[in-house]
C-alpha cells in the first residue's frame, strides 16, 4: 500500500498572473507555503505573501552580519525591591540597530535567529557581554547587583548549555549567584530528565532560575514543583490592565501561589503609579 499526500499551490488568472509561466510560478510559490505550514494542505498565492517572505529573506541575511557588524547592543532595564524602592539587579534586552532599516524589534528578530540557529552564537555574545557588564559594575560600587539574561528553548536544549554557563561567568570572574537565567513557559514544558537535571545542574553552580511573562504560556503548575525555580515575573500584559479586577484576580492568585512556593515575584512592566500601588497592594516583591 502507498499512502499519498499532496500540498497544493493555487494561483488565479489574471489577478495574480496574465501568463502560463507566471501562473505556474505563483502556484508554485504557493505550494513551497502549503509544505512549510506542515504539508497536505493548500495556500493561495497573494503578493504580500510573497513581499513578506522576501522581506523575511532580507532580514535573515541582515542579521547575518548584525553582530559582526556591531549593530547589536544590551540595554539593561533595572529590577526594584519594591520594600527597600532599591534597584537589586537588571534585565538585560537584545536590541538590533540595523543601519538600512532603523530598530528592528525583539519579536521580529529573534524568532529569525533562532530559525537560522544563529541565536547560539548571538546568546553567547549576550552572555558574555551581559556578565562582563555585572562584574564591572560589582567592582565600582562593591554592590549584589543581580543580571537577568534570557535563554530560548533552542539555547536550553543544547547538551552543553550549563556547562557553556558555567564557563563564561568562571571566564568573567563573575560571582555566579550575581547571574538569573530567565527562561519561557514554553521552554519548561519538556519535563524530561535532562530538563530537570539543567536546572538542577545551574542552582549547584550558584545560578538562579526565573520563570519569564508566566500565565501567558502553557501553564503547568507541576513544574513549578519539580523544577528548581527562584522568581516568578508576572507577564506586562496582567500588569498593564492590574486596575481591572479580572486582571486583579489573576496576579494575585500568581502571587499567593509564588509566596506559598518561597519565590520571588517580579512584576514586569510597571510603568504607571497605580500600576506600582497596586503590585504593592498585591504583595509583589520586585517591580520591573
Amino acid at each position: 500500500e502507498v499512502f499519498v499526500g499532496a500540498s497544493i499551490g493555487i494561483s488565479n488568472f489574471p489577478a495574480d498572473a496574465d501568463h502560463v509561466s507566471g501562473l505556474l510560478r505563483n502556484a508554485d510559490t504557493a505550494m513551497y507555503w502549503a509544505k512549510a505550514d506542515g504539508k497536505n494542505t493548500f495556500r493561495y498565492y497573494s503578493r504580500e505573501l510573497e513581499d513578506s517572505a522576501h522581506q523575511q529573506e532580507k532580514l535573515m541575511s541582515m542579521l547575518q552580519k548584525a553582530l559582526p557588524g556591531h549593530e547589536l547592543e544590551l540595554y539593561y532595564q533595572p529590577i526594584i525591591a519594591l520594600e527597600t524602592r532599591k534597584i537589586v539587579g537588571f534585565e538585560a534586552l537584545l536590541r538590533w540597530h540595523q543601519p538600512e532599516l532603523g530598530n528592528i524589534r525583539p519579536d521580529v528578530f529573534i524568532p529569525l535567529a533562532e530559525a537560522s540557529g544563529l541565536i547560539m552564537q548571538i546568546g553567547e555574545w549576550v552572555l558574555e557581554t551581559a556578565c562582563l557588564q555585572a562584574k564591572a559594575w560589582q567592582e565600582r560600587y562593591a554592590s549584589g547587583l543581580i543580571m537577568n539574561v534570557n535563554f530560548s528553548g533552542r539555547q536550553f536544549h543544547h547538551p552543553n548549555i550549563v556547562q557553556n554557563i558555567v564557563n563564561m561567568v568562571n571566564k568573567v570572574g563573575l560571582d555566579a549567584r550575581l547571574l538569573n537565567i530567565e527562561l519561557t513557559e514554553s521552554v519548561l514544558m519538556d519535563q524530561s530528565s535532562v530538563m530537570i537535571e539543567k536546572m538542577h545542574m545551574l542552582r549547584q553552580a550558584g545560578l538562579d532560575i526565573a520563570i519569564d511573562d508566566f500565565g501567558t504560556g502553557y501553564s503547568s503548575m507541576s513544574y513549578l514543583r519539580q523544577f528548581p525555580i527562584n522568581t516568578i515575573k508576572i507577564d506586562r500584559s496582567f500588569i498593564r490592565d492590574v486596575t481591572d479586577p479580572d486582571a486583579a484576580a489573576i496576579v494575585k492568585a500568581i502571587v499567593a501561589l509564588g509566596s506559598h512556593l518561597k519565590m520571588e515575584i517580579t512584576a514586569e512592566g510597571v510603568e504607571a503609579m497605580e500600576q506600582l500601588q497596586a503590585v504593592r497592594a498585591e504583595r509583589c516583591t520586585q517591580v520591573q
